[in-house]
């Protein structure tokens, strides 16, 4: 099944799976999931990923361990909170002056420059703008 908004629907996916309280969420992988999940595991909001080959030959999956903090009944997702920002029908691009905040610091803004995909506290400091992509906290 094709689809016209991967990274959309990564997060979607995501976000499904820490509302439902699971523990792992597989989708196809590509390039930039895959550079997206490193950030979101560096940042602290994922256990670990792994791309392992899926059942079609050539096919790769993307699994992703998801965080909680707390015992059993008051279990909390780390991820609170997922937001798809630039979109295939509105694309939206930044300058290193203009990237964004999340929640004053809290969050982290994932963005697509031409040094690669990075958080926006990096892009800042490296003194790049480029897309963004989404927002997590």
């Amino acid at each position: 099944m094709s689809v016209s908004d991967p990274i959309g629907d990564m997060l979607t996916r995501i976000r499904n799976s820490v509302m439902a309280d699971n523990k792992l969420v597989a989708m196809p992988s590509s390039k930039i999931k895959v550079a997206i999940a490193q950030i979101i595991k560096e940042e602290g909001y994922i256990k670990g990923f792994e791309v392992v080959d899926g059942e079609v030959v050539g096919s790769k999956i993307l699994r992703i361990r998801l965080k909680y903090v707390g015992e059993r009944r008051q279990r909390h997702p780390v991820i609170t909170g997922l937001e798809r920002i630039s979109r295939p029908g509105r694309r939206v691009y930044t300058s290193k002056q203009k990237i964004p905040w999340v929640l004053s610091g809290i969050g982290v803004a994932i963005i697509s420059t031409p040094k690669g995909v990075m958080t926006g506290r990096r892009a800042r400091h490296l003194g790049v703008g480029g897309e963004v992509l989404c927002k997590i906290w």
